[in-house]
C-alpha cells in the first residue's frame, strides 16, 4: 500500500499528517507499506515508528528519495534515513523506495530522465551503506 500526498510541486501546507492515520493503516495490514519519508512535509514523522513492533507482518518502504526535485541525494543522507527506520521497526523490516514515481502523469517528467537515473543510482549506493552498518 502506497501512502501519497501527491508529488505535486505545491506547498503542502494541508496534507493530513501521518499520525493521525497510522493506527488505521497498521488496522489494514498490508503486507509492505511505501511511505513518503523524503518528503520535506513529512520526513520528520518516521518518529511514529519508534516502538512499534512490526514483527515479520509488515515491510517498511521508506521514501529515500524525492521524486519531485532534480536534486541528486547523497548516499550517506539516504543511509541515514534508512537507519532511522531500521532502528525503529527492525533492519529486516526496511527496504528502500522513492516517494512517489518519477513521473506520475503521462509526457510530463518532473525529473530530467538522466537525473532520475542518478538518484536511483544514488538510492542504491546509500542502501549499501545503510547494509554495511546494520548487517556488520
Amino acid at each position: 500500500m502506497h501512502m501519497c500526498w501527491g508529488n505535486y510541486d505545491g506547498p503542502h501546507h494541508h496534507d493530513i499528517e501521518f499520525k493521525e492515520l497510522i493506527d488505521l493503516v497498521l488496522k489494514m495490514r498490508p503486507l509492505g507499506l511505501s511511505i513518503e519519508g523524503a518528503n520535506p512535509r513529512h520526513e520528520h514523522e518516521w518518529k511514529l515508528w519508534n516502538g512499534r513492533d512490526l514483527g515479520r507482518e509488515i515491510v517498511l518502504l521508506p521514501g529515500v528519495i524525492n521524486s519531485v526535485t532534480n536534486r541528486i541525494e547523497h548516499p550517506e543522507l539516504i543511509a541515514d534515513r534508512l537507519c532511522r527506520y531500521a532502528e525503529c521497526v527492525g533492519r529486516e523490516n526496511v527496504i528502500a523506495s522513492t516517494n512517489c514515481g518519477m513521473s506520475s502523469q503521462a509526457g510530463h517528467s518532473k525529473v530530467d530522465p538522466d537525473i532520475g537515473w542518478a538518484k536511483y543510482g544514488s538510492m542504491a549506493a546509500g542502501a549499501r551503506l545503510a547494509s554495511d552498518r546494520l548487517w556488520n
